[in-house]
């Protein structure tokens, strides 16, 4: 390698660095005054695409405005398109942003309206766009949300394995329940089959009670009295369990920083690195 290759290599790094540095800051920090107005702008512009795309679910609006609405529509669409890619492009680790939950979100996005050529009608999915105006609470600087946002997650990360085995426990009891009512009351009472049954057991146990089926026979009345007093007592159940685990995490400190690699989001106050990928806030 000749010295002044090596030289135009070393001009070029730094000056690589500090778009994808400059990039960053714009797009997914909120500390600048420019970062800042981005996000207000972006914010804005999901609000108005959204509400287009409601508006051209109204018949007698888009047989007037159909026109002016789909171009409002493409226009937004490519709009997020090029924001998405210059997320990709001033990430670190790409992958790993667009694996996340706000990667996923701006990636379906844009997906319904490129798909609406093959799939009529998938483009009104667009309205899935207002997930995005969740970075309002990082825009206006509302960090005892973001805190109370992040200690949330962390309690039900925390108690998925209890709450999975409540879960299975309330899928087994309606079964259990579903049949015995299948048994008990039959198909001339509205009870045609195991899985109908089920459903009334769902629908009991989770004190809905839609009123579609309901026990004609003694028995069966008791039986249903039995389900809805369980059904109380079930749902304080993973309510008692995140309590816990909030009470636990209640302690933790939040900052708003966000990782330039894979722009990972609630670190701690005095984080130095990444809790998700290890580089150096």
């Amino acid at each position: 390698m000749t010295k002044s290759r090596r030289l135009d290599e070393l001009k070029q790094k730094p000056s690589q660095s500090t778009w994808r540095a400059r990039t960053h800051e714009i797009i997914f920090e909120a500390d600048t005054p420019v970062g800042r107005a981005f996000d207000i702008i972006l914010i804005v512009s999901i609000l108005v695409s959204v509400i287009a795309v409601m508006l051209d679910s109204v018949g007698p609006i888009r047989r007037v405005y159909g026109g002016f609405l789909y171009k409002v529509e493409w226009f937004f669409t490519i709009l997020f398109t090029i924001e998405y890619i210059l997320r990709l492009l001033c990430i670190g680790r790409p992958l790993r942003y667009a694996t996340s939950f706000f990667g996923v979100v701006d990636l379906l996005a844009i997906i319904p309206t490129y798909l609406s050529y093959i799939i009529p009608g998938s483009q009104y999915l667009l309205v899935i766009r207002i997930l995005r105006v969740l970075r309002i609470f990082r825009v206006l600087k509302i960090v005892q949300y973001l805190s109370e946002a992040d200690m949330l997650l962390y309690a039900l990360r925390a108690s998925r394995r209890k709450i999975t085995v409540f879960l299975f426990t309330v899928l087994t009891l309606v079964i259990i329940f579903g049949s015995l009512m299948y048994i008990i009351e039959g198909e001339d009472n509205g009870f045609t089959s195991i899985p109908r049954s089920v459903y009334w057991a769902v629908v009991t146990l989770t004190t809905v009670g839609y009123g579609d089926i309901s026990p004609k026979t003694g028995f069966g009345q008791a039986v249903a009295a039995l389900v809805m007093i369980l059904g109380y007592s079930i749902i304080a159940v993973p309510t008692g369990i995140v309590t816990v685990e909030l009470s636990q995490a209640f302690r933790r400190k939040i900052s708003t920083q966000a990782c330039p690699e894979c722009s990972a989001e609630g670190h701690d106050v005095d984080a130095v690195h990444c809790k998700a990928c290890g580089a150096k806030l």
